[in-house]
């Protein structure tokens, strides 16, 4: 059986890439359906229904076609949804995977619910909300409570700017920010322009930039990213290559502000590179674990990354710098389509398990 909308594996390889960013949906937004492939397959009936709420760009990287054909092969089918129907003509689905925001897409999402109390949302809408805002999403990693046995975990220090950019140098000043800082915008919407990355040698030159924004302390840390990712409980870390370090002697001879491009994109991966151990060595285990469980608690979501720096010269005391939800590096992790699989399984499975007996 196949269901109107079925993603199948022709169909992701044929699919053409969009522009960067999700989608803000209101009443006239984008049609992300996919036509059913050409050659009809046969295939057991699914068991498991999952409704997709993607971009485009999102569906080629995430839903790949090895995973479509683990997911067909567990009874587990994928299906678009149509943006512009009304949600509840649509389904009825298991799962509802989404990256989506705006205040209609959000009341849709509750109207389902309220007419299919089991479905599973991944994640819902409110949650991902925590981490739309860079202030917020750090301060949620501030007030954790952490046990160190494995290493301190904490945030840079940051300044909030949301307008008057003149004003910015007595800011930095006043709350004891030392050069360099990363200047980044405040708010996350999943476009370019909200993934921009500045680095500013001086307290002046952040105000020749547009707010809202933070400006977070630079802290060295041997170029060396850890990007770690989280479906559910499990979790996965990698290296990624990231700013180089920054010495006291350098600080004199460069002022200004530079922007950079995204320094933690897959392309950049450092697992393979020749490192110095130090700053190889992956955070410990137990930390990631404990990190991971405690962010899942506070944010409500299950599907996102955390962004990892360890200061240069300590060997336990590590920086979140940014928190993603459902992002782009889930199709470029080892096995990721056996970890989803798995992840979708438990869901139901606890769902079923949930469920009160029949009378």
């Amino acid at each position: 059986m196949q269901l109107n909308g079925e993603i199948s594996d022709s169909c992701i390889r044929d699919e053409e890439e969009e522009e960067i960013g999700e989608t803000h949906v209101n009443s006239s937004g984008p049609d992300i359906s996919s036509s059913p492939p050409t050659s009809p397959s046969v295939s057991p009936s699914p068991s498991v229904v999952i409704g997709c709420a993607l971009t485009s760009k999102k569906k080629k990287s995430f839903l790949q076609p090895k995973l479509i054909r683990l997911s067909r092969s567990k009874g587990i089918q994928y299906v678009s949804i149509d943006l512009n129907r009304p949600l509840l003509e649509q389904g009825p689905f298991d799962i509802i995977l989404q990256k989506l925001t705006g205040k209609e897409w959000s009341q849709s999402i509750k109207d389902y619910q309220r007419e299919y109390p089991a479905v599973i949302i991944l994640d819902p809408p409110q949650a991902i909300q925590h981490v739309h805002n860079r202030q917020s999403m750090l301060e949620e990693v501030a007030e954790l409570k952490l046990p160190d046995y494995y290493g301190k975990v904490s945030t840079p220090r940051q300044l909030v700017v949301m307008k008057d950019p003149a004003a910015i140098p007595d800011e930095v000043a006043k709350a004891g920010l030392r050069v360099p800082l990363v200047v980044k915008p405040l708010f996350v919407d999943g476009s370019a322009k909200s993934h921009e990355l500045f680095l500013a040698y001086d307290q002046l030159s952040p105000s020749e930039l547009e707010p809202p924004m933070v400006l977070q302390e630079f802290i060295n840390h041997g170029g060396v990213l850890f990007k770690v990712y989280v479906i559910g409980e499990s979790v996965k870390v990698t290296r990624r290559f990231s700013l180089p370090d920054i010495t006291k002697c350098d600080l004199p001879k460069i002022s200004g502000v530079f922007r950079f491009p995204r320094v933690s994109c897959a392309a950049a991966s450092a697992d393979e590179a020749d490192l110095d151990p130090a700053v190889a060595e992956l955070p410990p285990r137990p930390l990631l674990e404990g990190l991971a469980r405690e962010l899942r608690n506070r944010l409500g979501l299950r599907l996102f990354n955390v962004d990892m720096i360890r200061q240069k010269g300590t060997k336990d005391l590590y920086y979140v710098i940014d928190i993603n939800y459902f992002p782009a590096g889930y199709g470029k992790m080892p096995e990721y389509e056996h970890i989803f699989t798995d992840f979708v399984l438990g869901l139901v499975q606890n769902k079923h398990k949930q469920r009160p007996p029949a009378a």
